[in-house]
């Protein structure tokens, strides 16, 4: 759970600026939408930490996990599409904040490998 409480604070430490600095420069929609597609990357990863902790070492675990992450998915996608149809958020800014927390998944990933934990 240590990876995933970094990159919460790590998102959370770039995703609130950002979204607060495009305020000043763009429309309420840019900040919208970093700041929905950060929560959405941090819910994604979290739901996904979560199924493969609930079942590891059970048995049908694979089917499980597939299953659920692709109720998770097709959510997610649900929302996003949503969310851009209505023209509720800026669809570059929900890919920015969603980005943003893959970067730093890849990032945090990595560190740890070379940690060796």
């Amino acid at each position: 759970m240590g990876i995933l409480k970094g990159v919460i604070k790590k998102s959370l430490f770039i995703i609130l600026p950002l979204a607060a600095a495009s305020m000043l420069f763009d429309e309420k929609k840019l900040s919208l939408g970093i700041l929905l597609g950060g929560l959405f990357g941090i819910l994604n990863l979290r739901g996904l930490a979560r199924s493969v902790e609930r079942f590891l070492g059970t048995q049908n675990a694979p089917a499980k996990i597939i299953f659920l992450n692709i109720i998770r998915l097709f959510a997610l996608f649900a929302a996003i599409f949503i969310l851009i149809y209505f023209k509720i958020v800026n669809a570059v800014g929900l890919i920015l904040g969603f980005t943003v927390v893959f970067v730093l998944i890849l990032i945090e990933g990595m560190r740890t490998g070379e940690r060796g934990q």
